[in-house]
């Protein structure tokens, strides 16, 4: 298959068709769909539920999410603003958007949004670790950004019971690196670089508030 940097460019049928074996050629691959075409082979997605961080249990039926279309990319997120991370599937075939709710029981959470001074302004690349009731999660601050979608910059701890975050340690882009303790959960927080003080570093975003880049 072309795939030709203008949108608009027609690339001609470079030889003989064989309908038989079910060839076809379009001369604008983002019009695929419109001619009523799928690239897809059907194979059927898959989900698998971590157990305990030691082994993976699937899910694909039991969730829903075994879909046969043409799936390029998978975004979590918490969209309904709730706490859990829900999914997004973006597909080339089978329908544009596929939306998985999260209905499992909801527990104790952590967001946070960064706001560099010496790093980037969002803080892409930082990673944060938690110390929570003496287990240590780590995530790092890289949006995915892939087929048609993005990912916020937001950073997502799932909790379980704890109410408390005893440190969170940030290691900024700029190697800068920030210690705030006792940050309280399910809320989400934004975090600026180089504060010392804990209360000013960290300020409760109110839901449905937007962050200023």
């Amino acid at each position: 298959m072309s795939q030709p940097c203008d949108r608009n460019a027609v690339v001609p049928v470079p030889g003989r068709l064989d309908e038989k074996l079910g060839e076809f050629w379009v001369g604008n691959p983002w019009q695929i769909v419109a001619f009523g075409h799928n690239l897809s082979a059907f194979e059927r997605n898959r989900a698998y539920w971590n157990v305990g961080g030691q082994n993976f249990l699937e899910i694909s039926y039991l969730s829903g999410a075994d879909h046969d279309g043409d799936s390029r990319c998978v975004v979590p997120a918490d969209f309904r603003g709730v706490g859990q991370l829900d999914l997004i599937v973006r597909q080339a075939g089978g329908g544009p958007l596929l939306y998985y709710e999260n209905q499992m029981p909801r527990r104790n959470f952590l967001t946070a949004s960064l706001r560099g001074t010496q790093s980037n302004r969002r803080g892409i690349g930082a990673r944060l670790t938690a110390s929570v009731g003496g287990q240590v999660l780590v995530r790092e601050l890289f949006p995915s950004n892939t087929y048609m979608s993005q990912a916020p910059a937001v950073v997502h701890f799932g909790l379980g019971e704890a109410d408390v975050v005893d440190r969170l340690t940030i290691r900024w882009p700029s190697g800068k690196v920030q210690e705030i303790k006792n940050v309280k959960a399910n809320r989400h927080v934004l975090i600026t670089e180089g504060e010392a003080d804990d209360a000013a570093a960290v300020v409760e975003v109110t839901p449905g508030r937007v962050i200023e880049p």
